[in-house]
């Protein structure tokens, strides 16, 4: 198959990436979808690569999805809670799923802290359907 090279790297007849990332334009859209109640993960790598990511402008669009085991941390833990209205600051749309929130019986606590808490299969569907990055922890 022809390829030839761009600033990404080799691309094929249909313009797509031969191998290895490719990151095809600035000002895509990233969502994390954070699924574990680790602490120092969510702290380490979910809050402080979603703030950096605003800062420095590496992604024009940052969302944060807190799914399952997440969302209870959220609730409980008043570290998490200060880190999760530092991103809402920031400009990330922090949003969680309804249905794991249901679940863990933690809606109203999610919602007081102004996370839009919905059920998400469908949204986290076109997510993954579109172009746009996917970051899962």
């Amino acid at each position: 198959m022809e390829t030839w090279k761009n600033r990404h790297g080799a691309l094929n007849r249909e313009g797509r990436q031969e191998g290895g990332y490719m990151n095809s334009q600035e000002g895509e859209k990233l969502l994390i979808l954070w699924a574990s109640d680790n602490k120092d993960s969510a702290i380490n790598m979910v809050f402080m690569y979603a703030e950096n990511s605003k800062i420095k402008g590496w992604w024009d669009d940052v969302c944060l999805l807190i799914w399952g085991a997440s969302s209870k941390l959220v609730s409980e833990d008043k570290d998490i809670q200060a880190h999760i209205q530092a991103l809402l600051k920031r400009g990330v749309r922090v949003m969680a799923c309804k249905k794991c929130a249901e679940n863990s019986g933690v809606v109203e606590q999610l919602e007081r802290q102004n996370i839009e808490v919905f059920y998400t299969g469908q949204f986290l569907s076109d997510w993954l359907k579109s172009d746009d990055k996917v970051i899962t922890i």
